[in-house]
């Protein structure tokens, strides 16, 4: 699932009309973790002052009163948002955790301890501890059953944990209680897997619709509606809503890079490149960086994708020291990257057996098992990874190319003639002989 978790407990109210500017340096907090100056602007020019005076004014109420536990949460929301803008997750989502731990050390009311579960909550499914994140959501959500917030992370946890169904009851509640970006988003997510297309994209444009053009999650709304035509065949749809999330929310990474695949699906590699190449330079996102690593394998540039791929491992290196749970992402590189299909196979049945259920570590399973030329075992994980209903174009394929593999040959060609149909542009790992099936 693509991260929106931070979606569904962050109140900061990001409008900078007749913000001061800040000063060039932060307060000196003792002990508290450093607000970080980005490199580039990203979003309204005067974003990061707001963020600094912010956290100046925090640290200041910190210094005065150690004890003030409504500020040290506070602060720790500030770092959830930063993280998201910045990229900076290895600084940031430490720095959140140990505040809000420090919180939850003390004796507090019910309505303070409701805030520091809910935060904490958040940064685990952040950090992809999802089991535990379930488990403090779930003790949050005694505290108070009638907000909404808690209602989502328990969304993202099931899914995550592969238990959909957990997940559409709790999504219905969140709906019903207020409905608005955080919740129609998740709405669209599970209609997603769930082969609802059209009623997917329906509802997350009502979440781009109710949020304020400009704010990151709104503009992070308007990308995951972009995602949603760019995977079912409606290039142009999604580019323009890339154009219109830059527009709004000037140097926006995610949109710039998400135009990059979209002019890489055109076949304008040059543009792809140089998009690709701008949003690497704004933020430390690894995706960005695989990308490029993925497009000079493709065009025969090894040395180049070998000094990639290293700081590719480094960077998932320096998240897992952070606590965040990168598995997945690990077998991936393992496997396109580096060909590595048996480390690929150890790390995502590392994953597997924390979430056996899940969708997405079904379907990487199925591909590692398919590549391995183990095709009893990629059949098992692809109906594993079809049990909700998706609709999911590569997964699709690699259903068709199976099929086509066994004795259901005009089947399985049927079905990949289908979906390139719907979508010619699709650039899986295993298209081009999906191609060859149907030639």
């Amino acid at each position: 699932m693509k991260a929106i978790y931070l979606l569904a407990t962050i109140s900061l109210v990001l409008i900078f009309t007749g913000c001061q500017p800040a000063k060039n340096k932060t307060v000196d907090a003792d002990k508290l973790p450093e607000l970080l100056m980005r490199p580039q602007i990203i979003g309204p020019e005067n974003e990061m002052g707001y963020m600094l005076d912010q956290y100046n004014a925090l640290a200041n109420k910190l210094q005065t009163n150690p004890a003030d536990h409504e500020s040290k949460l506070a602060l720790a929301e500030l770092f959830m948002m930063e993280a998201r803008i910045s990229g900076e997750h290895g600084h940031y989502y430490p720095a959140a955790l140990k505040l809000i731990n420090d919180v939850l050390t003390q004796e507090l009311n019910d309505p303070l301890a409701y805030r520091a579960m809910l935060d904490k909550a958040s940064v685990l499914l952040s950090l992809h501890q999802f089991a535990e994140a379930k488990s403090i959501g779930e003790k949050a959500l005694k505290l108070n059953p009638h907000s909404a917030d808690i209602y989502g992370v328990l969304v993202d946890a099931n899914v995550e944990l592969g238990q959909y169904q957990e997940a559409v009851t709790y999504a219905d509640k969140m709906v019903s209680i207020r409905p608005d970006l955080r919740s129609y988003s998740r709405v669209s997510y599970l209609r997603e897997i769930h082969g609802m297309v059209d009623e997917a994209i329906a509802a997350m444009k009502m979440a781009v619709a109710a949020g304020y053009p400009g704010m990151e999650q709104t503009e992070w709304a308007r990308l995951t509606l972009g995602h949603l035509y760019e995977r079912y065949g409606m290039l142009d749809s999604a580019l323009v809503q890339y154009e219109t999330a830059l527009a709004t929310r000037p140097n926006y990474p995610f949109a710039i890079a998400a135009m990059s695949d979209c002019y890489a699906a055109m076949n304008k590699s040059e543009k792809a490149d140089s998009l690709n190449d701008a949003a690497m330079a704004l933020i430390p996102e690894v995706s960005f960086y695989i990308n490029k690593a993925n497009r000079e394998l493709e065009k025969g540039n090894t040395v180049k994708a070998d000094e990639l791929t290293k700081e590719i491992l480094a960077m998932l290196a320096d998240d897992e020291k952070a606590g965040h749970q990168m598995n997945l992402e690990m077998a991936r590189v393992q496997l396109s990257l580096l060909g590595d299909t048996k480390q690929a196979l150890t790390l995502a049945m590392q994953e597997y057996q924390n979430r056996p259920d899940n969708i997405d570590v079904n379907k990487l399973l199925a591909e590692i098992y398919y590549t391995s030329n183990n095709l009893d075992k990629a059949q098992e994980h692809l109906q594993k990874s079809l049990a909700t209903g998706s609709k999911d174009p590569e997964t699709k394929c690699l259903e068709g190319i199976l099929l086509a593999k066994s004795d259901k040959a005009d089947e399985g060609a049927k079905l990949i003639q289908a979906v390139f149909v719907e979508i010619p542009y699709l650039d899986c790992s295993y298209c081009g002989e999906a191609r060859s099936i149907i030639l």
